[in-house]
């Protein structure tokens, strides 16, 4: 049986935290922030996770963390939904440390879980552009809107600072993490209908067939 540990709430009070100290000390975001300077200062592909541009930026995040978080980490246990969000996190950083001069925020590791989720409880309802649907029909159209989002970045027509390429990748390695944990929990359940228990057999032989 899993047990709920409610990891994704302690990473919300832990980036709540951090976020103080972005406010507090001046220069604290700039020393661990993702830039071009983070292929020598390796380390700010994780710490970049735990940062935020601001009030709403922060509050946005916390909401989808302790929502899809809290789920992923009630569905396969805190183990694995830490390990879904701290890497994917850092894969989206490697990957869109190409493409933006800086970037911080956990919105990649976020994609991560929720694609996970899409994999792991595809028909989960959960309320999106104001209706219920399946999460795998809101990922789609989450998905859709950050593609959108990508082509207007490269074409130059970008109006704002969000990181879809953060989004979009974090959501793919999310999906693969999904299809290995769902694909693990499939072979044990059919391993486990495969063990029998000889001597219980026989036991129950010897009482009703003779």
């Amino acid at each position: 049986m899993v047990k709920f540990r409610f990891y994704a709430l302690k990473l919300c009070l832990l980036m709540i935290g951090i976020f103080a100290l972005q406010i507090i000390f001046s220069g604290f975001t700039d020393m661990f922030v993702l830039n071009q300077s983070s292929y020598i200062e390796i380390w700010r592909f994780v710490t970049a996770v735990f940062l935020h541009g601001g009030l709403g930026h922060l509050a946005y995040n916390l909401f989808a963390l302790a929502l899809f978080g809290s789920i992923l980490e009630k569905l396969v246990g805190e183990k694995k939904f830490m390990f879904v969000f701290l890497v994917t996190g850092i894969l989206a950083n490697l990957f869109s440390v190409n493409f933006y001069s800086s970037s911080l925020g956990a919105s990649g590791a976020i994609f991560g879980v929720i694609g996970a989720l899409i994999v792991v409880r595809p028909l989960m309802f959960v309320w999106a552009f104001g209706l219920p649907m399946p999460i795998f029909v809101a990922g789609i159209l989450w998905a859709v809107g950050d593609l959108i989002g990508a082509v207007a970045f490269f074409t130059g027509n970008s109006l704002d600072n969000i990181g879809n390429l953060a989004h979009l990748s974090g959501m793919v390695f999310g999906l693969i993490f999904g299809i290995l944990f769902r694909d693990w929990k499939f072979r044990k359940k059919r391993k486990s209908k495969a063990i029998f228990d000889e001597k219980s057999v026989r036991n129950w032989e010897d009482y009703y067939l003779r």
